[in-house]
């Protein structure tokens, strides 16, 4: 019986966590970010016509960092994709908040540096739900 018990925990611990924001509030968060970004599918449709500063966010989850064909990519995202970075909600988060701070940390760079100066303090969690979603439909 304990064993029964200890596999079926075990079970239970690898099964991924669900996505914890919610697009639709993700979807109105999205607004502060379309200045530079634009969510636009791989087929052309445009979902979201927005800047084109930032690159197209269309399938960021679970994409390696800094690989939007036709984008050009600062230094140290490129670097951070190459060493492994995948958009997952707590990477997309965490940069969201701080993208200059994340990636000094990723890379254990001080000198690490980012395009994206604005930080979106609180809804990260949110704005990755709506681009997850939006990519899936």
């Amino acid at each position: 019986m304990t064993r029964i018990l200890a596999t079926a925990l075990v079970g239970l611990l690898a099964v991924p966590a669900f996505a914890e924001g919610d697009a639709e509030k993700g979807e109105k968060a999205f607004n502060k970010c379309k200045s530079c970004h634009t969510i636009e599918s791989d087929a052309g449709e445009t979902i979201v016509k927005g800047g084109k500063t930032g690159p197209n966010l269309y399938g960021i989850a679970g994409r390696t960092a800094g690989t939007v064909e036709g984008y050009k990519y600062g230094k140290s995202l490129v670097e951070a994709g190459e060493k492994g970075l995948v958009w997952d909600e707590a990477t997309f988060v965490e940069y969201s908040q701080d993208p200059k701070a994340f990636l000094k940390t990723y890379l254990e760079d001080d000198g690490a540096k980012s395009k994206m100066t604005f930080k979106l303090r609180k809804g990260a969690e949110d704005v990755y739900a709506y681009l997850a979603s939006v990519a899936s439909e």
